[in-house]
């Protein structure tokens, strides 16, 4: 018999296992760690009672849900998964998440997003049938790390700095995101505080994010790493001012970050891009010697006004 319940902060072992289940049919291998569940099942928007859901199949947990307001009126950003046997679980959940959705976004028309692998564990019958459609593709691209290669030639004048000596260059990380992700695709502005928590970053090695700086520019581009991960270490955001864009300051953050982790003992970096960026990541990431590991497709579904859904006969 099927049951459903909010999720607790207990449960975290739980479902970082059916996370792991899940990744290792989309993508051939584990990659979840605790800590990222913990974050998740902790973070300040989500409140658990109303917002997440577990769903069991004879004592054994088969899928799990979660919904969170993105910061922008009307946005409502979500995560699901299922054991592939378990599909009924899958659309009991989405009618649950979808109707949470709506509640949240309060009266504003609006979407509801969620990413999900190219070929996903969960039917998209599912998702088409009510409603959804994808709007986005995102690639996570990966590159195996050599202890001899260095950062390259750096260019004219430019220096980098790490984050890890005090508050000011942590608020100057954040400004540097916001202004080079500005016209970006899901981009939500937010402000620090809240940036910090959306993110995770307030327990941050600060010293793994460096800041880029020109003479007589000022700080040009940043790039946010973490070595948080059991499988690789990872950047979060990579970006450079746009009036700073085509002289090479990206690809040195990316080089830099290559060398450094090297030097670290990692053999592998990750990142995830937008393959429909318009300041060209896509082929940069490319050029350096970055492969795909796998695709996410981001899915949505409208939300009208008074904050109801689509209504689909299928639903």
């Amino acid at each position: 018999m099927l049951t459903v319940r909010p999720a607790g902060p207990g449960d975290a072992g739980d479902i970082c296992a059916l996370l792991n289940a899940v990744d290792t049919i989309e993508i051939g291998r584990p990659e979840t760690d605790l800590h990222e569940v913990e974050a998740d099942l902790n973070h300040p928007d989500v409140d658990l009672a109303t917002d997440s859901w577990l769903a069991h199949e004879g004592g054994r947990l088969v899928a799990y849900g979660m919904v969170w307001p993105e910061g922008e009126p009307g946005l409502v950003g979500a995560d699901q998964y299922v054991l592939p046997e378990h599909q009924d679980a899958a659309a009991r959940m989405l009618r649950l998440m979808e109707a949470r959705a709506a509640e949240m976004a309060g009266g504003v028309p609006g979407s509801l997003r969620m990413q999900l692998n190219t070929e996903p564990t969960l039917d998209t019958v599912l998702l088409t049938a009510r409603g959804w459609q994808t709007v986005r593709r995102y690639q996570v691209m990966v590159r195996s790390l050599d202890p001899a290669a260095g950062p390259g030639e750096t260019p004219a004048g430019l220096t980098l700095r790490h984050c890890g000596t005090g508050e000011e260059d942590r608020r100057r990380a954040h400004a540097l995101v916001e202004d080079s992700f500005a016209e970006h695709f899901g981009h939500v502005h937010r402000e620090y505080g809240a940036w910090l928590d959306h993110y995770s970053f307030r327990d941050l090695d600060w010293s793994l994010v460096w800041i880029a700086s020109l003479p007589g520019e000022g700080d040009v581009g940043v790039v946010l790493t973490r070595d948080d991960r059991t499988t690789m270490a990872w950047v979060n955001h990579l970006g450079v001012r746009k009036d700073a864009r085509g002289r090479g300051i990206g690809g040195h953050l990316l080089r830099h970050a290559f060398a450094f982790y090297a030097a670290r003992g990692r053999d592998t970096l990750g990142l995830g891009v937008d393959t429909l960026n318009a300041t060209g990541a896509l082929a940069l990431y490319e050029a350096h010697g970055m492969r795909p590991h796998f695709s996410v497709n981001t899915w949505e579904l409208p939300l009208h006004h008074g904050g109801e859904l689509t209504v689909h006969p299928q639903g």
